[in-house]
């Protein structure tokens, strides 16, 4: 029997979507840099959220250059930028878990500091 989610055009794209999170981390994080991932979030999920909306405002002015016949950007595609934004929503929810390179456990998810009880 086959499994039809495994199977679907959604789930392939979501398993580029992993490589393309991979490449870019190696970028991003290289091993000869004192940068870890944690660094690029300094508010925490509201600097990813702002992320998050600077890419949705680059794919709606995509969407309108297209619908004017502007078919061939120069960099990031329309499909890239879908891409994007299923990674950012990625990170979101890994730094919501604490799980992102560089996070302090000792702080919220907007980076702030926890507060101590006696």
């Amino acid at each position: 029997m086959t499994n039809l989610i495994s199977d679907t055009e959604p789930m392939r794209i979501l398993q580029e979507c992993v490589e393309t999170l991979r490449r870019k981390g190696s970028d991003y994080q290289n091993p000869k840099s004192t940068i870890v991932q944690a660094d690029y979030y300094e508010s925490g999920v509201k600097t990813i959220l702002e992320i998050i909306q600077a890419k949705r405002l680059r794919l709606k002015s995509l969407i309108e250059a297209y619908e004017h016949g502007d078919t061939d950007p120069n960099f990031e595609s329309i499909e890239d930028s879908f891409k994007d934004l299923a990674n950012y929503a990625a990170i979101g929810a890994a730094w919501c878990r604490g799980k992102i390179n560089g996070q302090d456990p000792t702080k919220d998810i907007l980076n702030r500091q926890l507060k101590v009880l006696d």
